[in-house]
């Protein structure tokens, strides 16, 4: 009797260990613990400036467009004379030369004319141009239309060079200052050929 109370005591409790471990292993599931990731600092989107460079503007100009002066004399507005008042010394005559406006607008003399002997009045100059006398200083001549302009024009007698080799002159070939055209002033004269002789000196022009 006592050997069948422990055997069936075995059984209940191999039984109730069976059942033990079956609720033990269907019972719920510890939950796992999930890692959380924690988003990270937002990263700075850069900063761009959006203010444009700054221009500095010019400020406009005050300067006024400045009226072109009088154009100078040129010989196609200019006539020539001369004379010989002034006297002579040493062999030398002094003229006054003088070129007036016959344009019809005003025009400007400004420093000394070329002066030479020339053959006649298309010809070639002859001998050696003038010389500057720069006693005088040069100054603008305004001319208006009919006024005129005054050099004082020395002329040495070719015969007071022994080198000199004389030639006849039918007068003076005369260039405005800065004009390549000339004037003919007849006046026949002695002239000397060789070109290392100088009968000619002339000042700048002066109002008349």
């Amino acid at each position: 009797m006592r050997s069948q109370l422990l055997s069936q005591g075995f059984v209940i409790t191999t039984a109730a260990a069976a059942a033990a471990l079956l609720l033990t292993a269907c019972g719920p599931s510890q939950p796992q613990t999930q890692a959380s990731t924690e988003p990270g600092p937002s990263s700075a989107s850069p900063t761009t400036s959006s203010a444009a460079p700054s221009t500095t503007a010019s400020p406009p100009s005050s300067a006024t467009p400045t009226a072109a002066g009088p154009a100078l004399c040129k010989a196609a507005t200019l006539s020539a004379a001369n004379d010989s008042t002034g006297g002579g010394a040493a062999g030398s005559v002094y003229m006054t030369l003088t070129l007036t406006n016959t344009g019809a607008e005003s025009c400007l003399l400004k420093g000394f004319p070329g002066v030479s002997l020339t053959a006649d009045a298309n010809g070639a100059p002859i001998g050696a141009p003038a010389t500057r006398d720069e006693t005088t200083p040069a100054v603008d001549v305004l001319l208006a239309p009919g006024q005129s302009g005054a050099a004082v024009l020395r002329y040495t007698q070719a015969g007071n060079f022994p080198d000199c080799t004389m030639v006849p002159a039918a007068g003076y070939r005369i260039y405005p200052p800065e004009d390549t055209a000339s004037l003919f002033l007849a006046q026949p004269t002695q002239a000397c050929s060789n070109a290392t002789v100088g009968l000619l000196t002339i000042g700048a022009f002066q109002a008349a």
